[in-house]
């Protein structure tokens, strides 16, 4: 059923719920709720849904310095060379040409581990110096970032996420296969006293290993004035040993969350954004802040998916679990011009997959994951 790849809301004229405004219709007429090919004018990254990506993702870098058993193996990947890697002008323009051209409104870095990247401040400054008003995020495993943050604060930055997926050391340590606890939690600290905020904790909970810390983490959040996000576990493991069974389920972490807390529906528009946040309130009914929960698996929202992708080397990728990229990086290096780039991007996004990689989605039997790991394809 189509409920299941969260893609029942879009509607036959192709406007999407996540803009929240009739702007979003793109004016063709459908076919079975499917906008024919068309070379259109409008400037915007739109897909054959109706759906407008606003929120662009650039991977800095491929390499990093943890070894997550949910996203690369415990001997590490094979780098791209130097010369693979988008260079800080070739960062910039692609932003520029987004933000200038196809209605990109907010930036995330990511990578990888976009802190392993030497020229990160400059990138960040670059981008900000061109576009003053633009939401520069950056996703973090926080090792290291103790030494960088009031720089990246400095340079422009304006807020992070960092991963962190329990509050015990030896957990840690199976986890990532690294023993970086105390780093990461220094990270943090000198996030908030940047002023990187809303610093927000991406946990992802695995079944037998952390599977039991919900509510730990969210107690641990709110005293610290931390946003917790919740991310179920994707089939994008390097080792591909993702199996539905070993998911610790959206529906499985609001129980657990709830034998401590009370929680409702947060009323904000969630305009697109990943993740479903909830009030979350004391037994007297007090408001102690909210929690974030990412059921890319379980509960998809594709429908308002608003999100495109630039790898480390260059490439488009339209969807997460997408097996088809458009490369960049050959136009951005043989003299071609602004709008042969934007173009490109623009056909990129225009086969932007119905859900999950595939027009069927991930509920199929015969669901086929993308060859590349999420280090690799840039969160």
């Amino acid at each position: 059923m189509t409920v299941h790849l969260g893609l029942h809301t879009i509607a036959a004229t192709g406007a999407s719920r996540a803009s929240g405004s009739a702007e979003a219709a793109p004016g063709p007429a459908s076919t079975n709720g499917v906008l024919p090919r068309a070379e259109h004018h409008e400037s915007a990254l739109l897909d054959r849904y109706g759906r407008r990506a606003t929120d662009l993702r650039i991977s800095l870098i491929d390499k990093c310095n943890l070894r997550c058993t949910y996203c690369m193996p415990a001997d590490g990947l094979p780098w791209l060379a130097k010369e693979h890697l988008l260079s800080l002008e070739e960062i910039t323009r692609i932003v520029r040409v987004g933000v200038r051209t196809l209605g990109i409104r907010e930036l995330r870095l990511t990578g990888g581990e976009p802190l392993v990247r030497k020229d990160l401040v400059d990138i960040i400054a670059a981008i900000r110096a061109e576009h003053p008003d633009l939401p520069i995020s950056m996703t973090t495993n926080g090792v290291g970032l103790d030494k960088k943050a009031q720089a990246l604060k400095d340079a422009g930055l304006t807020r992070i996420n960092v991963s962190l997926d329990t509050l015990h050391a030896e957990v840690f340590e199976r986890l990532t296969r690294r023993d970086h606890f105390p780093r990461v939690l220094a990270g943090i600290d000198a996030a908030l006293a940047a002023g990187l905020t809303p610093v927000k904790i991406n946990a992802v909970l695995m079944r037998g290993v952390n599977d039991h810390e919900a509510a730990d983490l969210l107690h641990w959040a709110l005293e610290r004035g931390l946003e917790l996000r919740f991310i179920e576990h994707m089939p994008l493991d390097a080792d591909k040993k993702w199996v539905r069974d070993g998911l610790v389920t959206a529906s499985e972490i609001r129980e657990q969350i709830r034998e401590d807390f009370t929680l409702e529906v947060s009323p904000e528009n969630r305009n697109g954004a990943p993740a479903e946040r909830f009030l979350v309130k004391d037994a007297s009914g007090s408001t102690l802040g909210t929690v974030g929960i990412i059921a890319s698996v379980t509960e998809p929202f594709c429908a308002d998916c608003t999100r495109t992708r630039i790898t480390a080397e260059g490439k488009v990728m339209s969807c997460l679990f997408s097996s088809e990229e458009t490369d960049l990086r050959g136009l951005l290096r043989d003299g071609s011009d602004d709008d042969a780039l934007a173009q490109r991007w623009k056909d990129a996004m225009w086969l932007k997959p119905r859900a999950h990689g595939a027009d069927e989605g991930i509920a199929r039997d015969e669901f086929v994951r993308p060859e590349r790991s999420m280090s690799a394809i840039g969160g």
